[in-house]
């Protein structure tokens, strides 16, 4: 009993901290430090046995294990952004996008550049990071409230493009190991779920925005921001050039060196952007070290989150929800949806869920003959919804280490695109699927 009030209170100390603003290096350890003590978890690898589960060793483990398997993305990604922007060929893109879609449109344009980037195969951090600055400069011209930038690169990312058929996201790639799937599976279903989650996450971003703006609110400039002057600017090719090497590079060697491919991809990019734009550079030095300390941060503060979620799952208390979460009565797809998703919510990653979910409901459900291509479709969406809490490494990057944005302001928004329309998009899917479509 007292291990589930520490998990489930360490989750929600987590969430608060996150909320009120602590900086992340000491809300993760201290809210892993809660579930911990709470769970008679014992703090150092120096009071048990070689091998045994402490806070100290699975915290750490967490914590340098995402560094270890994302640090060269993270980095390549954020000196990628700032090339672009110190260039200007990010200011460059974003005048060509408002002269197509105008300002009116500004956020719509930034949606598609991300969807476009992550149905493509660049990973979700890497595509926040690399339209960041565009973005920026739409709301600027736009005159926007900046607190909404995250949730219009989050719509973009992770909802309609990560869990849809076909995405090359590994949120759409885990269930083919344990189900026999394919990555199109379910595709009828998830081109319906698709569009409704886009037209409905974008017309309710507008209208948060819209209203916002009607009560006074705009854009406010900072003294780190690049500034928009009338200094000469590349050809908008040029600036599009850059993006789109990342998208082919990532396409191209996805499917052979997997995530590895986003350095190769982000390389090209950068190596581009330097070759087509280097008389416009301002300050090359600079945007390296800009980039190099922008990516330190915002891997440090997705670690954290990382590190508590290798605490929560060595307790007690999780292995009795995961038990609970896999083992629910009634429609397997449904059982399966809310597994995954509870799951993904405490660890705050929707690979996490899945990958710890799948391996006990799959077994069951496929001798029961549920039909795989549905519960493939259905577990994909559901991995993107409650993962998406405050904590989450995502969230927690793009708003705080990308955009440098408080939760407090941007997490509204961004929690209204992420979690809710993803969860009325999964409720659609389940009834298409229990009505018989595409099966």
């Amino acid at each position: 009993m007292l291990s589930m009030i520490g998990m489930v209170g360490g989750l929600i100390l987590l969430i608060v901290l996150t909320m009120r603003g602590v900086n992340l290096l000491i809300a993760g350890p201290l809210s892993a430090l809660f579930v911990a003590v709470l769970s008679g978890l014992p703090l150092f690898p120096q009071m048990v046995g070689e091998g045994e589960v402490n806070l100290l060793t699975n915290y750490m483990g967490g914590f340098s294990g995402f560094i270890t398997s994302w640090f060269p993305m993270f980095l390549l990604g954020a000196i990628f952004g700032k090339v672009m922007e110190d260039t200007g060929a990010a200011d460059s893109v974003s005048k060509w996008l408002v002269g197509k879609f105008g300002l009116s449109r500004a956020v719509l344009a930034i949606v598609i550049a991300c969807a476009v980037l992550t149905y493509g195969g660049v990973s979700l951090f890497v595509v926040a990071f690399s339209v960041y600055p565009m973005a920026l400069s739409l709301f600027k011209q736009a005159n926007l409230p900046r607190r909404f930038i995250p949730a219009a690169l989050a719509l973009g990312s992770v909802t309609f493009t990560m869990t849809s058929a076909g995405s090359p996201e590994i949120q759409n790639w885990i269930p083919i190991e344990y189900l026999g799937t394919s990555p199109y599976a379910g595709w009828e279903v998830s081109i319906i779920v698709a569009v409704f989650m886009a037209f409905f996450g974008y017309w309710w971003l507008k209208r948060m925005i819209d209203k916002a703006v009607n009560k006074g609110e705009q854009f406010e400039s900072r003294a780190t921001d690049p500034q928009m002057t009338d200094r000469d600017l590349p050809h908008p090719i040029t600036g599009l050039i850059p993006l789109l090497v990342v998208l082919a590079v990532s396409f191209i060697f996805h499917d052979s060196l997997g995530t590895s491919a986003l350095i190769l991809a982000l390389l090209g990019g950068v190596i581009t952007t330097y070759l087509l734009n280097m008389k416009y550079f301002i300050n090359l030095g600079k945007a390296l070290t800009d980039g190099t300390i922008g990516a330190l941060i915002a891997i440090g503060n997705t670690a954290a989150v990382v590190g508590f979620g290798g605490v929560a799952k060595a307790v007690p208390a999780f292995q009795v929800a995961v038990d609970a979460m896999t083992n629910i009565p009634g429609s397997p797809l449904i059982g399966g949806a809310v597994a995954v998703s509870v799951i993904a919510g405490l660890t705050g990653s929707a690979s996490g869920g899945q990958v710890i979910a799948l391996p006990l409901i799959a077994p069951h459900y496929i001798d029961m003959g549920v039909n795989t291509e549905a519960l493939h479709r259905t577990i994909a969406i559901s991995s993107g919804a409650l993962d998406s809490l405050p904590h989450n490494g995502y969230v927690v990057t793009t708003i705080q280490g990308i955009c440098g944005e408080t939760h407090r302001a941007a997490y509204g928004a961004m929690g209204a695109v992420t979690v809710i329309v993803p969860l009325i998009g999964l409720t659609i899917a389940i009834i298409l699927f229990t009505l018989g479509l595409g099966l």
